[in-house]
């Protein structure tokens, strides 16, 4: 039944009478004078908008109305679009190259070079026309002739160095140790700011007896060091090596006395004669030249 059509029963004490009928003639005359009176208050005399009574008011019953139909928006797709970021330090390596390792070439995995993320690999040829170089997890290879007249076979060492990763190569040959760049997937021998290769001295000379990588605020640094024997100890000096971003120029930087008094056999003055790189030795289980 619905509830607003529905005539609710009289009580048992009302009949209907003349009064009854009296004032309800009374109410619906004074009903219908208000009704006219509020017509009245409806408009204006000059046509205008009016008040809050002047629009009607909306049905209690009415409807709402439905708000138009919209396209959800797409789904996120799970899969990653074509240029989405690859992850830091990880780039797509060198280009493969025709070629490879030579035939009997010394070989020995060394750091990623290329910044792919993965460990590549060095190798030395042995004879009159001897060459250093990589061959990259990608399958690029690059290398450079090891221009030197020294009778002593060649070893290596690969390491990166520097705020920039920048890699390198250390070849020792046994009266000096040659410096190459191995950025930009070429091997570069590395020069000072003449033009000239830039070279460390193995104790043949007055300048050095061994180079190394040191930990300078965190960041490993190419180092040529000098172990002199002064009286009943020994002295070790260091100088800095700054590097070109990528490698190919080099300059002398700060000079500092790392030790004094210190034993002939003491780590820091054995590894002033030596061409290391972090924990890596030239001629230490590492990569060296082939025997003719």
């Amino acid at each position: 039944m619905n509830a607003s059509t529905s005539t609710p029963a009289r009580p048992a004490s009302l009949r209907p009478g003349t009064a009854a009928r009296r004032r309800s003639l009374s109410l619906t005359a004074a009903l219908a004078a208000a009704g006219l009176l509020l017509a009245g208050c409806g408009s204006d005399d000059d046509g205008g908008g009016g008040g809050a009574t002047s629009a009607p008011a909306p049905s209690a019953t009415s409807e709402p109305t439905s708000p138009e139909p919209t396209t959800p928006a797409p789904e996120p797709s799970a899969e990653p679009s074509a240029t989405s970021t690859p992850e830091p330090g990880v780039g797509a390596g060198c280009p493969a190259t025709d070629g490879g390792i030579p035939e009997g070439a010394a070989t020995s995995e060394v750091v990623d070079v290329d910044g792919d993320g993965r460990a590549d690999t060095a190798w030395i040829t042995g004879g009159a026309d001897r060459t250093f170089g990589i061959t990259t997890a990608s399958g690029a290879t690059f290398s450079a002739p090891i221009e030197s007249a020294s009778p002593i076979g060649a070893s290596a060492v690969v390491n990166t160095v520097g705020a920039d990763l920048t890699p390198i190569a250390l070849v020792d040959l046994g009266r000096q140790a040659q410096l190459f760049s191995l950025d930009g997937c070429a091997v570069t021998q590395t020069v000072d700011d003449g033009g000239q290769p830039y070279v460390f001295d193995r104790g043949f000379g007055d300048q050095g007896t061994g180079v190394g990588c040191t930990d300078v605020d965190g960041v490993l640094h190419l180092a040529g060091l000098l172990a002199t024997e002064e009286g009943d100890g020994w002295t070790v000096t260091r100088t800095l090596v700054d590097l070109t971003p990528s490698g190919d120029v080099a300059t002398n930087g700060a000079v500092d006395v790392v030790a004094e008094d210190a034993a002939a056999t003491d780590a820091v003055v054995t590894t002033a004669q030596e061409v290391s790189c972090g924990d890596l030795v030239a001629g230490d289980g590492g990569l060296v030249e082939p025997e003719s």
